[in-house]
């Protein structure tokens, strides 16, 4: 790919959910030059011809620009929701009793259908139940045949087919449905870059998703992002961040899970735990909600894109407000000045981890980013077959650029979600002598540093044994 004319000025990565509002190859492109590193593709909408013609857009397009662009594809999950009501809206009175009936029923003020058929034996008397994101609240009173009868405790309009959240139920059904695997056995085709799996209860479902992806695509595995929005996940999260690729903070169903309150700590934790095993994180949902009908922000949502920054996230996600919105374009910018912005703020970036004895990764990539500060170099250049490098010294969250060589357009693409880090394709090399040759032309070719500058370069040796971050040098261009 030619060199981008671009200027990756932001470290924040920024990953946009596309639909019917961004769409277009003139929206795309747009949104490239705003800012957007990752396009989501949310597969609990549209179809998934609609969503392989989307990715060949990006495709087409990003090459076009001559960036990196990532695909994530989001699966469904096994979301819970309520059917339809007769009128489409009702209105719930605090109070007054609303069964939820696994039988397939027209919706009224009194009664709906769920689509979860082990309701009845899953749920006990005295339990919560949340519709809409946490905006209804039920108490369950009584459990007979196929209905659960409940007292609304927080009324007001809930429309149909909205989703159902329990906190504390221990639901038996699994986090990948028979509709995931079928969107996989679509999608993985088309080289997408990141599998977001939803409703992660334990480390084992993502076994079982990297079972069902290596299987059907082995030659390029993406990689795999846990979404953390239950109570199980944040129980079981240090097992969850070890076993996955990546993380998703996804505040929504969380905050109905665990409580409003105990957002902001758990998304402080959950980042921290990421930052600490090199897994890149995303923090999503809410952030401008504002923006899908306003072309400005409130302060507190900038508040809110400033803080996840700040805490330590790789990137932040736009939901609806770039797929179906009235400003996309506006609401990606807001969230590129505010990471310029405060990323000024060098000192608060800089991660602090306890370096196991003995453990060489953690060693050399703490000394790759503290050498490059003390050396006053300009950039550091991550050799990275894998993408594995480029974590370990991304999760230091240096001020410098951080360029990733990688002879991998796959590795690339993956590597943009990382925070700092810019991907470089250059040929294969078998030895640290010819990839410093390679490494110190493309920079001063592409103007990324000058003759006289230092640079520091990471790289596992021998070239591509995975997991082996074990080399540093200081070298002047």
């Amino acid at each position: 790919m030619k060199k981008s004319n671009i200027v990756a000025e932001k470290k924040t990565k920024i990953v946009a959910t596309i639909g019917p509002a961004s769409e277009t190859p003139e929206m795309i492109r747009s949104l490239i030059l705003t800012g957007v590193n990752v396009f989501r593709l949310n597969l609990s909408h549209g179809t998934i011809d609609e969503h392989t013609e989307r990715t060949k857009r990006i495709r087409t397009i990003s090459k076009q620009l001559g960036v990196y662009v990532a695909v994530l594809a989001d699966l469904s999950g096994p979301k819970i929701r309520i059917g339809d009501f007769r009128e489409g809206v009702i209105e719930l009175v605090e109070g007054h009793d609303f069964i939820l009936s696994t039988e397939k029923i027209e919706g009224t003020a009194k009664k709906v259908y769920i689509n979860y058929p082990r309701l009845t034996k899953e749920v006990t008397s005295g339990q919560k139940i949340f519709l809409d994101d946490g905006k209804v609240e039920l108490c369950v009173k009584k459990i007979k045949g196929n209905e659960v009868t409940t007292k609304v405790i927080a009324g007001g309009q809930i429309a149909s087919r909205r989703g159902v959240n329990i906190p504390g139920a221990k639901l038996s059904v699994s986090a990948l449905t028979p509709k995931d695997i079928a969107d996989l056995t679509k999608m993985l085709p088309h080289d997408i870059d990141f599998v977001a799996l939803s409703f992660v209860r334990g480390k084992k479902d993502i076994v079982d998703l990297r079972k069902v992806i290596t299987k059907q695509h082995p030659k390029n595995v993406p990689w795999i992002v846990a979404k953390i929005e239950t109570l199980e996940a944040v129980a079981d999260l240090r097992d969850i961040v070890i076993e996955s690729d990546a993380i998703m903070v996804a505040r929504g169903d969380l905050a109905v899970e665990i409580g409003r309150e105990m957002v902001p700590a758990t998304q402080k934790e959950i980042i921290r735990m990421s930052n600490e095993y090199g897994k890149p994180v995303i923090t999503a949902t809410h952030f401008l909600e504002t923006m899908i009908s306003r072309s400005t922000p409130t302060r507190a949502e900038v508040s809110d894109i400033a803080n996840a920054i700040l805490d330590g996230t790789d990137a932040v996600m736009l939901s609806a407000e770039t797929a179906s919105g009235a400003f996309p374009l506006e609401s990606v910018a807001v969230m590129t000045n505010v990471a310029r912005i405060t990323e000024l703020d060098h000192e608060h970036f800089r991660k602090h981890f306890s370096v196991d004895a003995g453990n060489v990764v953690d060693s050399v990539s703490s000394s790759v980013v503290y050498t490059a500060r003390n050396v006053d170099a300009v950039a550091i250049a991550a050799l990275s077959s894998s993408g594995f490098t480029a974590k370990m010294t991304a999760r230091h969250r240096s001020t410098r650029p951080v360029y990733v060589f990688t002879p991998f357009v796959e590795v690339a693409r993956k590597t943009v979600l990382l925070f700092g880090c810019h991907p470089i394709v250059i040929s294969k090399v078998t030895d640290i002598v010819e990839a410093t040759k390679i490494i110190k032309k493309v920079l001063l070719d592409s103007k990324y540093a000058k003759r006289g500058e230092k640079i520091v370069i990471s790289a596992g040796v021998p070239f591509g044994v995975a997991k082996t971050t074990n080399c540093l040098l200081v070298e002047t261009l």
